[in-house]
């Protein structure tokens, strides 16, 4: 039975869909915008900043592997509406919160309840859109999230004298809420496969999944330097320009601005770019392997210069990465389409453990390197070194997997 949606209709879940991704990744960026208020009003060091950030990851990675199920079994739309549900609690909790305790529940609870905002279209984008229509959704997905990491800089430093960032977490609540309206009235409902469609798969849980070769070849990317780059991009290239670079927080919120529009503006191409590339034959993974050593090659350059390494390179940096977002549709792509869920939310395990992993580790990176050196830019630095070396031995990991697979002639 063909699901394949008409245009229109396609076109209308895409953005339905989008409003809710689009509240998610603001709610993800936040904190970097949010971090110099919170570090003062709760008094935070950089390890508590980043478990508070991580804390979003945290609560997202959680539900993944249930999550991969209960899309398989019960559809996209049954599973975003309880887990919006959840985002609504949280972000009630983190207006009202008056601790770091408190303020790190509510966090975790909104990745929690955010958690399906990708993952939910993407499985319902694998059987309603034609396979070259699933990669310009999945970039035009990730356009839409950075849509609201931009909303998360300047016009949430614009918004905060008129709400205070207690105020802005009630509207999001509430903006939450109204996008639940709009994907219970939009979005169609989840066509159970029949038995036989089903057989393939040959196990109900994660085993297929975990075992594919094409997954353990991605997973590494996706970990270190896909999740790294959200980690910086959500959290640390904030406190870089503060901290390193000199910003006062107004204009790191114009430099977050600047690294955001980028990020929109690179998946937009991407979303472009991918049907065409697909068709000249060039698969996600040779993209990665041929555009990936240019984000190392840009972070050596932001530890080198230090202090005089403003957003742009952070900017560019950032861009450079996005060659490893190509892995997502294609791990989903990789397996069968009933298995579309586990396929997907494992993968988002593996990257947002590694969003959570590096935006705490470099927190305590940070702090710990106090032990050794005194000057707050060195620590600052050598974090983002090490980060980076963890990268390089992430891509080789990669590389090596990828390059066996050509010599064996087998895909990927």
């Amino acid at each position: 039975m063909n699901d394949v949606l008409a245009p229109r209709a396609a076109i209308i879940v895409f953005l339905t869909f989008a409003l809710a991704y689009f509240l998610s990744a603001l709610l993800r960026a936040i904190t970097a915008t949010l971090s110099p208020i919170l570090s003062a009003e709760m008094s935070l060091n950089a390890g508590d900043l980043g478990l508070l950030a991580g804390g979003y990851f945290f609560g997202f990675a959680l539900t993944q592997l249930p999550l991969g199920n209960w899309l398989d079994r019960h559809g996209p739309r049954t599973v975003i509406l309880w887990f919006l549900a959840l985002a609504v609690a949280g972000c009630a909790a983190f207006a009202l919160a008056t601790s770091f305790t408190w303020l790190l529940a509510a966090r975790v609870l909104t990745g929690m309840g955010v958690s399906a905002c990708l993952m939910a279209p993407l499985t319902g984008y694998r059987r309603w859109l034609t396979p070259a229509a699933q990669m310009r959704a999945n970039s035009w997905m990730l356009m839409t999230g950075s849509f609201g990491m931009v909303a998360a800089t300047l016009p949430v430093q614009w918004m905060m004298p008129l709400t205070g960032w207690r105020g802005l977490f009630w509207m999001l609540g509430g903006l939450i809420l109204l996008s639940m309206v709009g994907i219970l009235a939009m979005v169609p409902r989840w066509r159970r496969t029949e038995p036989e469609a089903t057989a393939p798969v040959g196990e109900p849980g994660y085993g297929l999944v975990w075992r594919h070769p094409y997954f353990r070849q991605m997973a590494p990317v996706g970990f270190i330097n896909y999740g790294g780059m959200i980690a910086v991009q959500t959290l640390w290239a904030g406190p870089w320009m503060v901290k390193v670079a000199g910003y006062t927080p107004a204009q790191a919120a114009g430099g977050l601005f600047g690294i955001n529009l980028s990020m929109l503006c690179t998946f937009w191409l991407w979303g472009m770019l991918n049907p065409r590339l697909a068709g000249l034959g060039w698969r996600p993974e040779r993209l990665i392997a041929w555009g990936l050593p240019l984000s190392f090659v840009l972070l050596g350059a932001i530890v080198l210069l230090g202090t005089r390494a403003g957003w742009p390179l952070w900017a560019l940096y950032c861009v450079s990465c996005t060659f490893a977002s190509l892995s997502q549709p294609a791990v989903a792509l990789a397996l069968p389409a009933e298995a579309a869920g586990r396929a997907l939310s494992g993968y988002n395990l593996v990257i947002f453990g590694g969003v959570f992993v590096v935006q705490w580790g470099i927190g305590l990176l940070i702090d710990a390197l106090g032990c050794f050196v005194g000057d707050e830019v060195a620590r600052y630095r050598s974090a983002i070194a090490i980060f980076g070396a963890c990268g390089v031995l992430a891509y080789a990991v990669f590389l090596r997997a990828h390059l066996r697979h050509r010599m064996d002639g087998q895909p990927g």
